[in-house]
């Protein structure tokens, strides 16, 4: 892929690749690897993966992790593993192709931590004319899919984080499991309604559904706060676990 752009991410500490074109990662990418609770020695599936940047920032913060990464389009996995061996990870963040819907069997068994950033908007409005920004944006009624997708590869006890549109909240409780989901919201800034919320399913927990108190991202003068400036910059974790067994 030929018409990239160098972006730096977790104040440099990881460096990727992007398509100029299509769908870029950015803050959310960045928030959900934050989320996921993976300790040293566990296994971790990204499904829908891009060019690897959530993977590659969830890496960084343990080292000792192995993470995959399953993306339907192949440049973006070519991508995806030079962005690995650029940062030094190529052998223990590997990225596959193949429909996160109808996985191959490379990444066909349970993992300890599974996450994804399923695309956002649902069949209804404007469709981008670039094919591949069109494909990483719209469901086209596929979110609970998506959901269910992740919940299979997640082992007992393990957990499935998603990042979404606020507004589709609702739409996802329905069909992830009715305990043990954190609700996260991620909030512009102090007094706005959060425009995205990161939902972490535990796999078989029989704690109540946990409405959390999430993060604020810019103060008064559109500037991080320090909360998440220690989550974009420094790869600080963000913690949802707290009523969650």
């Amino acid at each position: 892929m030929n018409d990239t752009t160098d972006d730096k991410f977790l104040g440099g500490r990881i460096a990727a690749h992007q398509p100029t074109r299509g769908f870029r990662a950015g803050l959310d990418a960045v928030m959900l690897a934050a989320a996921i609770p993976v300790v040293a020695g566990e296994e971790v599936l990204e499904l829908g993966s891009g060019a690897g940047v959530a993977s590659l920032c969830l890496a960084a913060r343990v080292q000792s992790a192995t993470v995959e990464g399953l993306e339907i389009a192949p440049d973006l996995v070519e991508l995806a593993n030079a962005n690995a061996a650029a940062n030094g990870m190529d052998g223990r963040v590997t990225f596959f192709a193949g429909d996160a819907l109808g996985p191959p069997e490379e990444v066909r068994h349970p993992y300890d931590h599974v996450l994804c950033n399923p695309p956002f908007h649902s069949g209804e409005g404007e469709v981008s004319p670039d094919v591949a920004r069109a494909r990483a944006m719209r469901d086209v009624g596929q979110l609970e899919d998506w959901l269910c997708a992740g919940l299979r590869r997640t082992t007992g006890g393990g957990t499935f984080t998603v990042i979404l549109r606020a507004d589709r909240v609702r739409e996802a409780l329905l069909a992830l499991p009715t305990h043990g989901v954190s609700i996260f919201p991620l909030w512009p800034r102090a007094g706005v309604p959060a425009k995205r919320v990161i939902l972490q399913a535990t796999n078989g927990s029989m704690a109540p559904i946990a409405l959390l108190h999430g993060l604020v991202l810019h103060d008064a003068h559109g500037k991080y706060t320090p909360e998440a400036d220690a989550v974009l910059r420094e790869g600080a974790a963000l913690n949802l676990q707290g009523r969650v067994n």
